[in-house]
């Protein structure tokens, strides 16, 4: 679960960055999940057993800093994570080749 803030709140997000240094700032870029669905090609539908159903918002894409994330749900399945990634290249549009 992460602080997104006032109108966001506190919503479950996939964290997409690695562990900051010790010289880097301490920032996470995260995804968040939704259950409010707007059938949009960004809405990336992964089936997780610790979320309600809904869809990763690859145009959410957000970065925050780390002292926002609360708590973890849980991790997701490699494959989970390569569906979410290539959504976000897609919104981004980087070619990921496949």
């Amino acid at each position: 679960m992460v602080d997104l803030g006032l109108a966001a709140t506190v919503r479950p997000c996939l964290v997409l960055s690695v562990p900051a240094g010790e010289s880097d700032r301490s920032l996470v870029t995260l995804i968040p999940h939704t259950t409010t669905l707007r059938q949009s090609r960004f809405e990336i539908v992964v089936p997780v057993r610790f979320l309600r159903p809904g869809a990763f918002d690859a145009q959410g894409i957000v970065t925050v800093p780390a002292v926002r994330l609360m708590n973890r749900l849980g991790a997701l399945s490699t494959e989970q994570v390569q569906a979410v990634v290539k959504g976000v290249c897609s919104w981004l549009g980087i070619d990921v080749g496949v």
